[in-house]
């Protein structure tokens, strides 16, 4: 049974939040309260709460959108490219977004929350794709798996 669609407007405040949430923690580190984030976002705590009961989740929910965001590069790429370039420009992806998120790898790894466990599974099913794609087109060469 999996969760109902959220309403547009849900929808709409969900993505402000984690918008401003990864923009907030990234440039000011994750000790800024929650009530900041949803002040910044243009919504009441109730709101933030109701998508995100804990910072935690919050953090958890940054991270797994963030994946999502470059899995879906991943995704793009492999449709309208060839193997090894879609590969490779995905990784190239993977370095820029690395880049940026930075100063939130910094700040979430100070913390000592493990806020990946079971987010990265979509991220390395993609690169798995694209390495095994690559390799089928005799674009690069490898006899194992992409096991990460």
């Amino acid at each position: 049974m999996g969760e109902k669609p959220l309403r547009a407007d849900a929808a709409r405040n969900r993505a402000r939040l984690l918008e401003v949430a990864y923009e907030t923690f990234a440039a000011e580190g994750i000790s800024v309260p929650v009530d900041e984030i949803a002040r910044r976002a243009g919504v009441g705590p109730g709101t933030l709460y109701r998508h995100f009961p804990t910072k935690e989740a919050l953090f958890r929910a940054i991270v797994a959108h963030r994946l999502d965001q470059v899995a879906e590069q991943g995704r793009e790429l492999s449709a309208g490219a060839a193997p090894g370039e879609a590969l490779f420009g995905f990784i190239g992806r993977v370095v820029e977004a690395g880049a940026t998120d930075q100063g939130l790898v910094d700040a979430l790894a100070d913390s000592g929350l493990d806020v990946t466990e079971g987010v990265e599974a979509r991220f390395i099913a993609m690169l798995a794709e694209l390495v095994e794609r690559a390799k089928a087109a005799g674009e690069i060469r490898g006899t194992s798996t992409c096991a990460m």
